[in-house]
C-alpha cells in the first residue's frame, strides 16, 4: 500500500484553504458599525428633493427599481419602474407617460395604467413618503 493521499484528504484541504481565505477577506472592515450605505437605497432611503422630479413628467431610479412622477404641482407618485409586460426596465418619462425601450409600452404618470399596449397590466404602486423637500422610500 502506498502512503498517497486520498481524494477526500484533498478536497478536505483544499475546502479548509479556501474558507481560511475566504475569512481573511472579509475581515474587519475598520467601520464603525453604521450600515446607512447599506440602506441607502432601501427603505426609507431618499430618492430625490422634490425639485428634482419635474412637474408633468417623472424621473426613474433604475437602482431602486422605482419611477416618481409628479402628475400636478406637489403631487407625487411611485410605480415600479419594472415593465408588466415583459419585465424590462423603464428608461423615459415624458409627454404624460412612463416608457418601455423594450416593445413599446406606455403607462400613465398619474396612475401607472396602461397607455399604450402591449402591456395589459398597470404599474404596481410603491410607496414614497415626502418630508419637507425629499421624496423618500417608505
Amino acid at each position: 500500500m502506498s502512503n498517497r493521499p486520498t481524494r477526500r484528504t484533498i478536497l478536505v484541504a483544499t475546502g479548509a484553504t479556501g474558507a481560511v481565505a475566504l475569512v481573511a477577506a472579509c475581515g474587519d472592515s475598520g467601520g464603525d458599525g453604521d450600515s446607512t450605505a447599506a440602506t441607502a437605497t432601501g427603505q426609507g432611503a431618499k430618492l430625490a428633493a422634490t425639485a428634482d422630479i419635474p412637474e408633468g413628467g417623472g424621473t426613474i431610479f433604475k437602482d431602486q427599481e422605482v419611477v416618481v412622477t409628479q402628475p400636478k404641482a406637489g403631487e407625487f407618485k411611485a410605480f415600479s419602474a419594472i415593465c408588466t409586460h415583459r419585465q424590462c426596465t423603464l428608461t423615459s418619462v415624458s409627454d404624460g407617460t412612463i416608457n418601455c425601450p423594450c416593445h413599446g409600452s406606455k403607462f400613465n404618470i398619474t396612475d401607472g395604467s396602461v397607455a399604450h399596449p402591449p402591456a395589459t397590466q398597470p404599474l404596481p404602486e410603491k410607496k414614497i413618503t415626502v418630508q419637507g423637500n425629499s421624496i423618500l422610500l417608505a
